[in-house]
Formats: structure tokens, C-alpha cells, sequence
């Protein structure tokens, strides 16, 4: 097995999402470049933070890759940013911004609260299985990460 292999049979991801739609484009895309990879869904800023409680507690193995939209009912994804980086088991995952946000103060935010990246979706599909692509070369294969 190479090592290329080895990261798509361990790749975890955690997508929180409120928009369906989005959902779905983002589960083929991956599907699209990876066959191997869960993609863990939350639908919401509290759903998330349950997840993380659950990481804490040991009850299930945190993610390798967040990937979280900011604008979503109960808990923004702000809200869960503070969480996130708080948290021992969750401070040091990868987080990337996938929204149709390109307010400024948004941008400051949310790497100012730990965010690793800001990435604007793409209304294309092509172009967001391209930007899937790029955000799996980079965070899955490139990066180097903690595992805890």
C-alpha cells in the first residue's frame, strides 16, 4: 500500500452544513476524488458542538479535516470556531471555511478565532470539485497534522 493510499483509508472529515444542497454537492465531490473517506455531517452549529463533547469524552475519534460553513441555525459556525479551539482533542484539527460569505469582518473572524483557511464556494460544480481537490491535496495529503 502507498502512502497516498494509507491517508485515503484513515481520512476522516466533518462537514457542517446547514444547506442541503450543499450537503450533497459536497459529499459527491468528495466521493468524486476519494473513495475511501467518511464525511461525518452536522447540520448545525449545536449538532457540532455535541460532536465535539462526544470527541472529548472519547465516545468517537475526531475528524482529520473540519470543513463548516458559517451562517447556520442555533450555533454559528463563530460559536463553534470558539469551541473548536478551546477544546484538547479538537484544538488542533484543520479547519477551513466553506462559505458563500465575502463579508470582510466575516474573513477577520474567523481566522481570528482559528480558523486555517476561508474559502468562498464556488457556484460551479466543476470548480468545486476542483477547489475538493485542492483542499484534499493540501489538508489530507501535504499537511502535516497531530493525531491525539
Amino acid at each position: 500500500m502507498t502512502s497516498d493510499q494509507n491517508w485515503e483509508l484513515k481520512s476522516k472529515i466533518y462537514l457542517v452544513e446547514d444547506n442541503p444542497v450543499d450537503i450533497d454537492l459536497t459529499q459527491r465531490a468528495f466521493k468524486k476524488q476519494m473513495l475511501h473517506c467518511t464525511v461525518d455531517i452536522s447540520r448545525d452549529g449545536e449538532e457540532a458542538n455535541q460532536a465535539i463533547q462526544r470527541w472529548e469524552a472519547g465516545l468517537e475519534i475526531p475528524p482529520d479535516l473540519i470543513l463548516m460553513d458559517l451562517k447556520m441555525p442555533r450555533m454559528d459556525g463563530f460559536d463553534v470556531l470558539r469551541i473548536l479551539r478551546q477544546s484538547p482533542k479538537s484544538c488542533s484539527i484543520p479547519v477551513v471555511i466553506l462559505t458563500s460569505s465575502n463579508e470582510e469582518t466575516d474573513i477577520i473572524t474567523a481566522y481570528q478565532l482559528g480558523a486555517n483557511s476561508y474559502l468562498l464556494k464556488p457556484i460551479d460544480y466543476s470548480k468545486f470539485v476542483t477547489l475538493i481537490q485542492m483542499i484534499i491535496q493540501y489538508w489530507l495529503e501535504l499537511n502535516c497534522k497531530v493525531k491525539y
